[in-house]
């Protein structure tokens, strides 16, 4: 993946396909690469991933994150890139990162998709502090124990009945692990520290564009009902629940998941 000066930081990135641009903005701990079992699903876009701050081959600054700085790197990425416009498809903590983008940045965003995330503060329904802390868990010990890390973020994940039902879920994620540098607990820190604080509720009526939020109907990280918070805030948006799915929803079906997003983004 290349490298290239966003603001004050090198992000690293990639592009894949053709067309009209579409940024995925990845979640907490992981890395652009997260994005490369969805990117086939996603045709007729130029689609454009990269690594968050602290994560992958980016920068990793030692100073405090916060998720509006997190959208200001995105910002300055697509002016570097010479993209003036794209939609943009953030997931969990990139859903919330893609929220302060539309915010900050209305004039980057054409159409904008959230998935699994919430708008935070105290609007916000929360998981359990188990699950919290069995996730900041499983991303910690990525690095000296991939296998005890798959163990314990699969169930975070998934419903356990999908996971019964599929085991290759278990090598596939743990495939994924290995694709790329483990995130630094400094920088699992830093980012969780930046989602604690993280609050767009009071302004979510502001954006303007157009907005799908998607979410798995039994997600245990970002709880369901953080969807229609959100929809009260933004009252022009589109809600799709998907049944019987967790936190990784478009392990489901992904074909008629993605189908679904794609043509609401090319409508």
């Amino acid at each position: 993946m290349p490298r290239i000066t966003a603001g004050a930081i090198q992000i690293n990135y990639e592009t894949y396909g053709q067309g009209e641009p579409l940024l995925l903005i990845m979640g907490f701990g992981l890395p652009g690469a997260a994005w490369l079992p969805v990117l086939p699903f996603l045709a007729g876009f130029q689609c454009i991933y990269y690594d968050n701050r602290g994560t992958g081959n980016s920068d990793k600054p030692e100073t405090p994150y916060t998720i509006a700085e997190m959208a200001d790197d995105a910002s300055n990425l697509l002016a570097a890139l010479g993209i003036r416009r794209a939609s943009v498809y953030g997931v969990s903590m990139g859903g919330m990162i893609a929220q302060e983008l539309a915010l900050r940045h209305p004039e980057q965003v054409h159409k904008l998709v959230l998935g699994c995330t919430m708008a935070g503060g105290k609007s916000a329904i929360h998981a359990s502090e188990e699950v919290y802390q069995k996730l900041t868990e499983a991303f910690l010990g990525i690095a000296g124990n991939p296998q005890g890390a798959v163990e314990t973020i699969l169930p975070l994940l998934f419903p356990s009945e999908f996971i019964a039902q599929h085991p290759e879920l278990k090598p596939m994620i743990l495939a994924g692990f290995q694709m790329a540098p483990p995130t630094p607990p400094r920088s699992i820190e830093l980012t969780r520290q930046a989602i604690l604080q993280f609050d767009t509720w009071d302004r979510l009526s502001e954006i303007k564009c157009p907005v799908m939020i998607v979410h798995g109907e039994k997600d245990i990280i970002i709880p369901p009902q953080n969807a229609f918070v959100m929809k009260e805030r933004i009252e022009h948006a589109e809600v799709l629940m998907i049944p019987e799915a967790g936190h990784s929803y478009g392990v489901i079906d992904p074909i008629g998941i993605h189908h679904r997003i794609v043509n609401w983004l090319k409508s």
